[in-house]
């Protein structure tokens, strides 16, 4: 399967001002690449990226006085296969867990840890260790919260998720990683791409966010916010949480003026005319 992606960004700024953007998926896909990832913007500036702690790329330019147009697109071949499921896939004793998996067990910005482990406890205590035990949250979180555009909040966190019972996507993923690490699972935050394919379009194109969870000693996804298995998902930043792996980052105020994302099938199109 060939699946486009892409991104067109406006922010107005009073000013210059140096940004930081997380758009552009992650090295492992660089192999699965057809049509390379093009970022434009306009007016034209000078950008520059790197790889940060988590290994996703990071983009950063000074943003002029003004309106600028941030545009990125391409074209990358997926399995087309649905997101595998491991029933028989086992939890890892902590002290045999691999040193780089240990910080996803600790809390973080919007995940405390701490205040949501007795809770926990009490849930999924007696839930059989392993794949199941993590299906299990994703499907207590899945029912629990109250999906809704009017209902994002930036600064939200999981235990307020887990009051407030409403939310959007980061809010799943945030309580899922939250309740996994309790349970002394680890579990980081996804940023990227998830297209409509093979499912109803309900809602207009966004940047989704999922979790990856460490089982049977390798990461495996799981989706609180979308139950059943999905087709192409691009992955384009990984963190502890959504504090990590921002978007847009800008040293300055800037306002968000359009915003439009898009991911879909293109394995049957046709090629554009040579002009």
């Amino acid at each position: 399967m060939l699946i486009r992606y892409g991104y067109d960004i406006t922010v107005t700024c009073a000013q210059p001002i140096p940004i930081l953007t997380m758009l552009t998926p992650r090295p492992e896909r660089s192999a699965d690449v057809r049509s390379p990832d093009v970022v434009v913007t306009s007016p034209e500036t000078a950008t520059t990226t790197y790889l940060d702690l988590f290994g996703n790329v990071c983009r950063r330019f000074i943003a002029p006085m003004g309106d600028l147009q941030i545009w990125g697109d391409g074209t990358l071949e997926d399995s087309g296969t649905h997101d595998p499921a491991f029933w028989d896939a086992q939890e890892i004793a902590v002290g045999e867990l691999p040193d780089d998996c240990l910080i996803y067990l600790m809390g973080s910005r919007y995940c405390e840890t701490d205040r949501l482990s007795q809770i926990a406890w009490d849930r999924f205590g007696n839930v059989a260790p392993g794949w199941g035990r993590v299906q299990a949250i994703c499907d207590f979180v899945h029912q629990h919260i109250i999906f809704g555009y009017q209902n994002a909040r930036s600064t939200r966190t999981a235990l307020e998720a887990y009051e407030e019972r409403i939310g959007v996507c980061r809010d799943y993923a945030h309580l899922a990683i939250a309740f996994c690490r309790c349970m002394n699972i680890p579990a980081r935050y996804i940023n990227g791409h998830l297209g409509d394919i093979g499912v109803p379009i309900l809602d207009p194109m966004d940047f989704s966010a999922w979790i990856e969870v460490f089982l049977g000693g390798r990461w495996m996804t799981f989706d609180p916010r979308n139950k059943v298995p999905r087709i192409g998902r691009i992955v384009v930043a990984r963190g502890r949480d959504a504090a990590d792996v921002p978007l847009i980052v800008s040293f300055g105020p800037h306002v968000l003026k359009s915003f439009r994302v898009w991911t879909y099938d293109v394995t049957d199109a046709q090629p554009p005319a040579t002009q």
